[in-house]
């Protein structure tokens, strides 16, 4: 009987390890990261798509301290080439990435040699008494990574398809939307004219971004995406298939978006685009093909701020994703 204790209670830890990485598993993983070149560290403006703050940049090869706005960001990171394998797992790497390694370590190993989940609480010896340690430890790690992501600051275009996105954009200069906090304030004049034809790419490199991804198609991705994302993407790939898993996302469709702000720095063009997307998201087991996350007959929706980036005569590619809050 305690040996099953124990294996079910390791099982549950094991679990809840990962149960961030499954959760969050289609393309962007529920972060913010990548660039937006000098506004990469500055909100967008919000948008009727995407009516509340766009959570900041975590991770980014842009300069921090070169920026403005940098308090709204984290250490940029630059990451590793598609596939290859991941520094730090989905906990985010650093203090919280040891904390959780050594909470979770200990607690195994406590398991393994007799002494409990944490074995100086020899009260706790029974199956019940394990669990509630576990959720204990649960809700604490909870609370923690709610604690984070508030200091840290965290498509259908209006009307769907390429047309209703156009009809958002009453022309050069947007209307004023609120900053972050929620304080208005007058947005600047576009930069950049923002076409039929461009709305129609964002909605196709968003198709082939998730294409790509599913069949983990790393020439797709380099078509549609900087380097700097397509290194997001691969390690994120390879945070998945480390854990056994592969995620895909099919029949997806733009159900509401809006540009919310393009602009112009030298040669470069950049436009942020909030995007209401809905699809069928399945997370599977690379061993058997096993359904571990999502439903197949179910679809699901994500709000998101992609921003896209071309140099002239060069088509758009994907520079960065941001979650809305």
């Amino acid at each position: 009987m305690r040996r099953t204790a124990r294996f079910l209670t390791a099982f549950a830890v094991i679990a809840l390890a990962l149960a961030p990485a499954i959760a969050m598993a289609r393309p962007g993983g529920g972060g913010s990261f990548g660039s937006r070149g000098g506004r990469t560290y500055s909100p967008p403006p919000a948008t009727s798509t995407a009516p509340g703050s766009a959570r900041p940049m975590q991770r980014s090869a842009e300069p921090q301290s070169a920026r403005p706005g940098a308090a709204y960001g984290t250490p940029a990171q630059v990451r590793p080439p598609f596939g290859a394998s991941p520094a730090a797992s989905r906990f985010g790497g650093g203090f919280f990435a040891g904390m959780m390694g050594g909470l979770i370590g200990a607690g195994l190993g406590g398991l393994l040699f007799g002494h409990g989940l944490f074995g100086g609480f020899t009260g706790f010896g029974s199956l019940l008494g394990l669990m509630l340690q576990l959720m204990l430890l649960y809700f604490a790690v909870r609370w923690i990574v709610g604690m984070l992501r508030r200091r840290m600051g965290g498509p259908a275009y209006a009307g769907a398809g390429p047309a209703g996105m156009a009809r958002s954009m009453p022309g050069a200069m947007h209307p004023p939307r609120p900053a972050y906090g929620g304080s208005a304030v007058p947005a600047a004049v576009s930069e950049v004219n923002v076409t039929r034809a461009d709305l129609e790419s964002f909605e196709t490199i968003l198709q082939q971004v998730n294409h790509a991804w599913s069949t983990q198609d790393e020439g797709a991705m380099r078509a549609v995406a900087t380097a700097e994302m397509v290194g997001h993407f691969g390690e994120d790939l390879a945070d998945l298939a480390r854990r056994g898993l592969r995620n895909e996302t099919a029949d997806l469709k733009l159900e509401q978006g809006d540009v919310a702000e393009a602009w112009r720095e030298g040669n470069r063009e950049y436009a942020t685009v909030a995007m209401r997307v809905s699809m069928r998201d399945v997370t599977r087991r690379i061993s058997d093909g096993g359904v571990v996350e999502g439903d197949s007959d179910r679809r699901n929706e994500a709000t998101e701020l992609w921003t896209f980036v071309r140099t002239a005569g060069a088509p758009w590619l994907l520079s960065g994703i941001q979650q809305t809050s």
